[in-house]
Order: C-alpha cells, then structure tokens, then sequence
C-alpha cells in the first residue's frame, strides 16, 4: 500500500511539475535555461521580449550559448548595441516562425516533401527545413546549415527547437 501512495503521490508530482512548466511562455523557457542566456540578452537589446511573450502560436528555433560563440565576438557585441537594433532584430526574427510546429509536425511535413519543407519566418524570409544524413537541419537563404539539436521544449505560447549554429537572412 505504501509503495502504491508513493508511485500515485511521484505521478501527480511530475504531472503537476510538467503542467507548471508548460504554463510559461517560450520566453519563460529559454530564462529558465542557461544554455540560451545570450538568446535573452539578444531578445533584451532588440526588444522583442513582449512580442515573444504573447499569445502566439510561436516556433523558434533557439540558438544557444555555443552557437552565438560561432559568431566573432567582435560583430556580436556590435549586435547588441542600441544603433544596431533593427539588424538585430531581424536576424532574430528569422528564426521565429509564426505556428506551433512540434517535432512530429516537422518530420510530417518533411516525409510529405520529400525531406525538405520551407517555412516562412516572421522577418518575412524563408528557412528551410532539410532532412540528410538521418538528421534535421535548417539552412538560411546563405546556404549555411543549423542541425536541430533539441526539440519540444513546450510553452504556453508555442514551441521551441534548440539549434547549434545562428542562422543568417540575407
């Protein structure tokens, strides 16, 4: 009987845990998490946080630490100035997507394309969603790739996907 209250009582602990989780916005998420702490601080300078914390649905496919490091220190410290907010800005729009896309929405979408679906991002640009090697990237319209890394990382305004490099529009 006890061993029974004990698996009833750790179930509705992590049905509870899980629910709290989702109930923050992708914003929330990507706070939470060390790994996307310059994600934020970007967010912060080009002021899109507001707009990432409303209703959605949103996509994002969140760069992380590692891939933010990919970038010239140099050139990203220029990003983040006040005077660049604009180019900021759409750069990290274009790794937004209006939509809730969940893994299993992507790998539908890419077995229906034959491996390759575009998607439109909210800078108005396009990204495109490829399958090789027996993994997900993106490539922006550069011709440069992103693997996906992590997927469905679940908030109350959409979805995030970490990837490992930051992509470029034109």
């Amino acid at each position: 009987m006890k061993k029974l209250v004990f698996i009833l009582t750790t179930f509705a602990a992590l049905t509870f845990s899980q629910n709290a989780k989702a109930q923050g916005t992708i914003v929330d998420a990507a706070v939470g998490n060390e790994n996307f702490s310059t994600l934020v601080t970007a967010l912060k300078a080009a002021d899109l946080v507001s707009a990432l914390q409303g209703d959605g649905p949103f996509t994002v496919f969140a760069p992380t630490n590692a891939a933010f490091g990919k970038i010239d220190s140099n050139t990203l410290g220029s990003l983040l100035k006040p005077e660049n907010k604009k180019a900021l800005s759409n750069i990290l729009t274009y790794h937004v997507v209006s939509g809730k896309l969940a893994a299993a929405d992507v790998v539908a979408a890419l077995k229906k394309g034959n491996g390759k679906v575009v998607l439109k991002a909210l800078n108005g640009q396009e990204l495109t969603v490829v399958q090789k090697s027996g993994k997900i990237w993106l490539q922006d319209q550069n011709g440069n790739y992103s693997e996906i890394t992590a997927t469905d990382v679940m908030g109350s305004n959409g979805v995030i996907h970490v990837i490992n490099s930051v992509v470029m529009p034109k």
